[in-house]
């Protein structure tokens, strides 16, 4: 069984940053990609962030691009998001998912669809303040 915890979440004034991790357990073996989603209170989850398995593609939803970066410790069965330059907007709980397979398309964009990712974890909260 699968498990993902996520950690690392708190409340920030904007331009302020936050790292959040995502410990994998359980099964931990094979190749697969890694994304994190958010969901602000009264919208739908949206796609934030995701990266193959060797690291080698990453993607970025327009709104975070440039502030913020996902990467992982294979190892160490671990993925990072580095939140720089936080904005109000962001405020939201972060969930990180593992996909079914590794992620190497040959277009990024195909990295965002939630419907690649079978396992979840409970959610960190982030609370960007003015």
């Amino acid at each position: 069984q699968v498990q993902l915890v996520e950690s690392g979440g708190g409340l920030v004034q904007a331009g302020g940053s936050l790292r959040l991790s995502c410990a994998i357990s359980g099964q931990t073996s094979g190749v697969y990609a890694m994304g994190w989603f958010r969901q602000a209170p009264g919208k739908e989850r949206e796609f934030v962030a995701a990266c193959s398995w060797n690291g080698g593609t990453t993607y970025y939803a327009d709104s975070v691009k440039g502030r913020f970066t996902i990467s992982r410790d294979n190892a160490q069965n671990t993925v990072y998001l580095q939140m720089n330059s936080l904005k109000p907007e962001d405020t939201g709980v972060y969930y990180c998912a593992r996909a079914t397979n590794d992620g190497s398309y040959a277009l990024a964009s195909m990295l965002a669809p939630a419907h690649l990712y079978n396992y979840w974890g409970q959610g960190t909260q982030v609370t960007v303040s003015s």
